[in-house]
């Protein structure tokens, strides 16, 4: 279907104040700069939802006048509007799009369209505010409220959510969201999963109902960024302005934590050798995977020691220090479980990995005591078979690193899709399976019983064809030969030819779209890093030690200054000599530049921690009609090089292109019949009349 907007420009000409909006009954949204996470996505979807009403592709959208409406709404936003929010609400309302089952097409044209919307409206700001609109996280509904333009506290609207949880519907007759802990975890309803708890709903009006709940509860603490991984944009990440602020945040040239004081608090900054405390240096994540990986390397050393001298009397000295490292691993993940959060933590293919480490980790460490105190043999081989089995993660796990390398870390979105639709079809091959093992379990039982069948059945579909001509006149001598030919032939040709073609057809839509899948992935990889909100981070196995000095206090002092102090001293004394090795490295590879960044100086948030868009000294210089005019006309010259060099570099749609030719050929064919059809007739006639 030929994708429009139903959006029609009217014909009178249409005045040049920015507010005004460009048509007459889908009107631009008008967003406050104080206005909160719920009202902005309010006021977006009534846009989103009026202006596109018949679906489109994404390169549609993005290249062909369809998306002059979203053209439109970019440059209006980037014009008017300065709430901190706006990148978070647009791809939250990518997410609710998403998973809208009603009218799939037409949502993933709207999806799209929120999607195209945030990297536009980047697109037109500087780095430092692009930074800002992309590190803003979502503020906790449940935090005091400030005033209101007018004045007017929010009292009444605190009481109506006060007892609002993650529960709670955001509006009626929609599913529910995802479950808060007491610990501020978020959690999976039951029965559903993490992706459809988070669905918002399309019926999103201006007014706030007495039963509507605040989506920042579900997405509260998350910035633009790690919304984004959240609600799948991959093309939002691939963008160059959102490259440059991952690359800033994995080498550490953006910072979260720019002091390490018992006031401090996160923000996001520029790194400054000369004002930023050298022990914040620690939160980098290109220095925390390199020694997460040295973690690992030591891991991996203890973890064949003891299997080789596997020591089954008693716990060895070596065997003490590899519970050591377990114990330190499994304390860092679950801190960063409850740091990130269930849904984004879930991203990263590593962390399911380390899920897996941690289950197998402390089963092995629950059946070794048990098998040391009982004296018994068969529990501590049981316990030492399990701790075997950690290989298969720990390994991989080890040369995660690898995946930050375009040709490898492709590799890893292509494993995942593949490994889902292998399982997918497996269910079909089960029921197969099932039938005609049934079928031949009963026809054989004087000769076979059901293990054995089961067995030989198994030989047949991994490639052993020869065992079923083997014996299918002992299953039957009527119809054993013609079952156990079907069976073969859909086993060996049927089934593995249809799995082989759908594997197959996974791994090239993946490589089709290898550049947006690797930037995902490096962005999980780099933002997993970044997301932790704790002053201090104890590396591990040092986790352990804070955990054992602080944690019994914690239970009965309240001091939140004074264990602040003492977790600052702890980790100064516990991590000098890293610091010192990260010093001497940015020592000896100090960049001219940061990568990609602009080479701005300071912090990237304004004075006062105001949310204000910098201008430019000419600009302030100006009277207030000419600077409006001024930013006008430099916007519609941005976007239109911007637009020129998107469609100009965009993607040919191949079979849309093979169609057009072929169709084209079958047109010239046919005039060329014709043609000669009535070049054969006009001769004819000649000779007709010669005669």
């Amino acid at each position: 279907m030929t994708a429009a907007f139903t959006c029609h420009v009217p014909e009178m000409a249409r005045d040049e104040s920015v507010d005004t909006a460009p048509y007459d009954w889908c009107p631009l949204p008008d967003i406050n700069d104080d206005d909160e996470f719920r009202s902005v996505i309010k006021k977006l979807s009534i846009y989103f939802d009026s202006a596109i009403e018949l679906p489109s592709t994404f390169e549609q959208l993005r290249t062909t006048p369809a998306g002059a409406c979203l053209r439109d709404l970019a440059n209006h936003l980037a014009e008017t509007c300065q709430n901190p929010l706006i990148v978070n609400a647009l791809l939250a309302l990518k997410w609710h799009y998403d998973n809208e089952r009603q009218d799939q097409t037409l949502s993933e044209a709207r999806a799209s369209a929120c999607e195209i919307v945030a990297w536009r409206f980047l697109a037109l700001l500087s780095d430092a505010d692009a930074m800002r609109f992309c590190l803003c996280e979502i503020p906790d509904s449940r935090a005091p409220r400030r005033p209101s333009r007018d004045g007017r506290g929010h009292d009444e609207e605190a009481q109506q959510q006060q007892h609002a949880t993650e529960t709670a519907p955001l509006l009626p007759r929609r599913r529910r969201l995802a479950k808060t802990s007491p610990n501020g975890m978020r959690l999976r309803p039951p029965g559903g999963s993490s992706r459809q708890s988070l669905c918002l709903d399309d019926r999103m009006t201006p007014a706030a109902g007495a039963g509507d709940s605040d989506p920042a509860v579900t997405f509260r603490t998350l910035n633009g960024l790690e919304m984004a991984v959240v609600s799948g944009a991959k093309r939002f990440l691939g963008r160059s302005v959102v490259q440059r602020i991952v690359a800033g945040i994995w080498h550490g040239d953006i910072i979260f934590w720019d002091t390490l004081s018992v006031r401090a608090t996160k923000r996001p900054c520029l790194y400054d050798p000369a004002k930023t405390d050298l022990y914040s240096r620690l939160r980098v994540p290109k220095y925390l995977k390199t020694f997460e990986a040295f973690f690992f390397l030591i891991f991996l050393y203890l973890y064949y020691t003891v299997l080789i001298q596997r020591v089954i009397e008693s716990v060895t000295a070596t065997e003490a220090v590899l519970w050591v490292w377990i114990a330190a691993f499994c304390y860092d993940e679950f801190s960063e479980w409850l740091d990130a959060g269930s849904v984004f933590y879930v991203t990263d293919i590593w962390n399911v990995c380390d899920l897996i480490m941690m289950l197998l980790g402390c089963v092995f460490a629950v059946l070794r005591i048990t098998g040391v105190i009982r004296q018994s043999t068969a529990i501590n081989n049981t316990a030492f078979d399990i701790l075997a089995l950690e290989a298969l993660f720990l390994v991989p796990r080890m040369c995660s690193l690898l995946s930050l390398n375009p040709s490898w870390g492709i590799l890893i979105p292509c494993l995942k899709e593949m490994t889902m639709d292998f399982i997918k079809f497996m269910v079909i091959i089960l029921i197969i399976y099932c039938g005609f093992l049934t079928t031949f379990s009963l026809l054989g039982r004087d000769h076979f019983t059901l293990v054995q069948m089961a067995g030989v059945l198994g030989k047949i579909f991994f490639g052993s064809s020869y065992v079923g001509f083997d014996i299918m006149h002992d299953i039957d001598p009527y119809f054993g030969p013609p079952l156990m030919i079907v069976f073969i032939t859909m086993s060996t040709f049927l089934l593995m030819g249809s799995l082989a073609g759908l594997l197959a057809n996974s791994f090239a839509r993946v490589m089709d779209a290898a550049h947006v899948e690797y930037v995902y992935v490096y962005s999980v990889y780099v933002l997993e890093a970044s997301t932790s909100n704790r002053l201090t981070h104890f590396y591990p196995p040092f986790n352990l030690l804070a955990l054992l000095v602080f944690r019994p206090w914690r239970l009965v002092l309240r001091g939140d200054d004074a264990f602040r102090r003492a977790r600052i001293w702890l980790l100064k004394v516990t991590h000098t000599p890293i610091v010192a090795v990260i010093r001497l490295y940015e020592m000896l590879t100090r960049r001219s530049a940061a990568d990609g960044m602009s080479p701005l100086s300071g912090s990237i948030m304004a004075p006062g921690g105001g949310f204000r868009r910098a201008e430019s000294r000419l600009d302030a210089e100006r009277p207030e009609r000419g600077r409006r005019r001024a930013k006008r006309r430099r916007l519609v010259l941005h976007s239109q090089e911007r637009t020129a060099v998107e469609q100009g570099s965009a993607e040919v749609d191949r079979v849309a292109l093979e169609t057009r030719i072929g169709e084209l050929n079958s047109k010239i064919d046919k005039l060329t019949d014709l043609v000669l059809e009535m070049k054969q007739k006009e001769d004819s006639h000649l000779r007709n009349q010669d005669s």
